[in-house]
């Protein structure tokens, strides 16, 4: 690098560039970060969500539910109340629901509602039987009138792949499970997982799901800061740079030169014991 010229290189198109790149580099970790505080949020709404739902008072399924396709997501884990009869005829095993490492099966059961309609209760887990690809025992769904108070969950997707034939179904897509039952009378917008029954039998499935589940925001927060410091970090090195090229480019001048003797002053008070020790035993190999 040849001349001085103060900082008039800074303004070059090459440093100009540099500088384009820096803000470029920044508004992009803005933006990141802008992203991990909306994924923030939305955890959070999610978690507030699922605390306000799963302890909630039961409601009747009609008020929660105005007909046969309703569901909101912001209706999950909401626990509603029906009375009606379990139509034990036309149970349902639910394939491939492993339980604590288990293999096994979900139960769901129809139950009859006071206006005719089918709505679809899962009434817990059991396990794969000892020689067939089904349960070796379900424990039986109460007769006569029974009040249930159930969770709400949404219609399950399809799973490419996975079928299931005569009684069984690959997942609970109400859809599929409407055709299975032969009616147009189902409740296809959700299905219920059951948290409580009157009366209640002697015998159920296990429940599957007992307590809400695990609230955890995660780490967005610490990834919207990373990017923040990422972005610093740009602009701090574009300026290190800066001030390099500088000192080389002005070396030569009394001014820089006593700028630098300042600093090999200040480096060699911050010597200590052991820096001084090192270089003795450098000098002698």
């Amino acid at each position: 690098m040849s001349g001085s010229g103060g900082w008039r290189f800074a303004f070059s198109r090459r440093w100009l560039g540099y500088l384009a790149f820096a803000v470029a580099f920044a508004i992009a970790c803005g933006c990141l970060s802008a992203w991990q505080l909306a994924r923030s949020k939305e955890a959070a709404a999610a978690n507030a969500l699922i605390s306000d739902n799963f302890y909630s008072k039961p409601v009747p399924l009609t008020d929660e539910l105005g007909s046969l396709t309703a569901y909101s997501p912001k209706q999950e884990w909401t626990r509603v109340q029906v009375t009606g009869t379990y139509q034990k005829d036309d149970e349902l095993l639910v394939r491939n629901r492993p339980f604590n490492g288990s293999p096994g099966f979900e139960v769901l059961t129809p139950l009859r509602t006071a206006d005719g309609a089918l709505f679809m209760v899962d009434r817990g887990w059991v396990p794969t039987g000892n020689t067939t690809d089904a349960p070796d025992n379900v424990p039986a769904a109460p007769s006569g009138t029974v009040t249930v108070v159930a969770r709400l969950k949404a219609s399950e997707p399809a799973i490419p792949g996975r079928t299931a034939v005569g009684r069984q179904v690959g997942t609970i897509q109400l859809s599929v499970v409407k055709q299975k039952l032969g009616t147009d009378d189902v409740y296809t917008g959700a299905y219920g997982l059951l948290d409580s029954q009157k009366p209640s039998p002697a015998s159920t499935p296990t429940p599957t799901v007992t307590d809400p589940p695990t609230q955890d925001e995660g780490l967005h927060w610490s990834y919207m800061i990373q990017w923040i410091i990422f972005a610093l970090i740009g602009f701090f090195g574009l300026g290190y740079a800066l001030l390099t090229e500088y000192r080389k480019r002005n070396e030569h001048t009394p001014e820089e030169q006593a700028k630098a003797a300042e600093r090999q002053r200040k480096r060699a008070l911050k010597r200590t014991d052991s820096d001084v020790e090192d270089e003795l035993i450098d000098a002698t190999r």
